[in-house]
């Protein structure tokens, strides 16, 4: 698979939807996970991300403006231990909970499917890292429905192991703006992923649309000493 500019590809696209990126920074000293979230919506719109011990929350801008919280309010990052865990809903406990009772990532996720908001049928996204003695491999999932059809989830994970320097890949729920929005489709994108956690943070959030992104988190965690550097954005700062 070719490498692609996320630059441009974002640019490309006025609604992706949610998004996950994981890689390496071009030194190989860094592992990187960043997410954001967009919406069409007033509902989706109202939120803005918070931490929340050593990951993040979602959580209402204007808690008066908040209509339905199922599937917007949650917890998108968790740490477990050497295990960062990064989704676009409430999955991330589920994970969480399924790998601290020793379940695989793929075992965890068996009890979930896409979101149940016809017809989008919003698919699910998820990502892990797993950093160890310096090293570091991260996978990526995706459940999502029958080209529309809620009879069948389809489940794919994509793992990667000892990624390279100075990449990533990138998964995000929609493949375009639409009515009903289509599903992600194909493998996630490789991409570059840079060396400043800064710079990192201005590639994904200026060429995100502006009319439709909402929140942007973005972490390095240093694979020598473990220690951690984040980044959030919101558009309701």
């Amino acid at each position: 698979m070719q490498k692609i500019s996320l630059k441009d590809d974002l640019q490309r696209n006025t609604y992706p939807g949610r998004g996950i990126v994981l890689g390496k920074t071009p030194d190989g000293r860094k592992a990187v996970a960043a997410y954001f979230i967009m919406g069409r919506s007033e509902n989706s719109r109202n939120r803005i991300f918070v931490t929340e011990g050593q990951g993040i929350r979602t959580q209402a801008y204007d808690p008066s403006k908040l209509v339905d919280p199922s599937l917007i309010i949650y917890a998108p990052v968790r740490v477990l231990g050497n295990k960062t865990i990064v989704t676009n809903g409430d999955q991330t406990d589920t994970i969480y909970a399924g790998m601290d009772r020793q379940l695989t990532f793929e075992q965890a996720l068996r009890s979930r499917e896409f979101e149940p908001d016809g017809p989008n049928f919003t698919p699910r996204i998820s990502g892990i890292l797993h950093i160890e003695s310096g090293k570091f491999n991260y996978a990526l999932s995706i459940l999502k429905s029958s080209d529309g059809d809620p009879q069948s989830c389809r489940r794919y994970t994509f793992a990667y192991e000892n990624p390279l320097a100075g990449e990533g890949h990138f998964i995000h729920t929609y493949m375009h703006d639409g009515d009903p929005l289509p599903s992600f489709e194909g493998e996630p994108k490789r991409v570059e992923i840079l060396d400043s956690l800064d710079a990192m943070t201005e590639l994904l959030w200026t060429n995100l649309n502006l009319d439709n992104k909402v929140s942007l988190f973005v972490r390095m965690i240093d694979l020598a000493s473990g220690e951690t550097e984040t980044r959030i954005v919101n558009k309701h700062a």
